[in-house]
């Protein structure tokens, strides 16, 4: 889960495997190939992911970049 002012926002699977790879020290690009490794997907259709739910974290102000 994520907290925010007056919001809450439950993550599923696929989001909370992403978010508990931000750890502030990882690069978008180490976090696609651990997780394209870890589930053996496709690297392109990873990174579509992960910087789709980064990109909309960060344009709710629940992730900075």
């Amino acid at each position: 889960m994520l907290l925010a002012p007056e919001r809450v926002f439950k993550a599923d699977p696929i989001a909370a495997e992403i978010l508990k790879r931000c750890t502030g020290e990882a690069t978008v690009a180490a976090i696609v190939d651990d997780l394209a490794t870890t589930f053996a997907a496709p690297r392109e259709r990873v990174f579509t992911d992960v910087t789709a739910l980064i990109g909309s974290l960060a344009a709710k102000r629940l992730l900075e970049l």
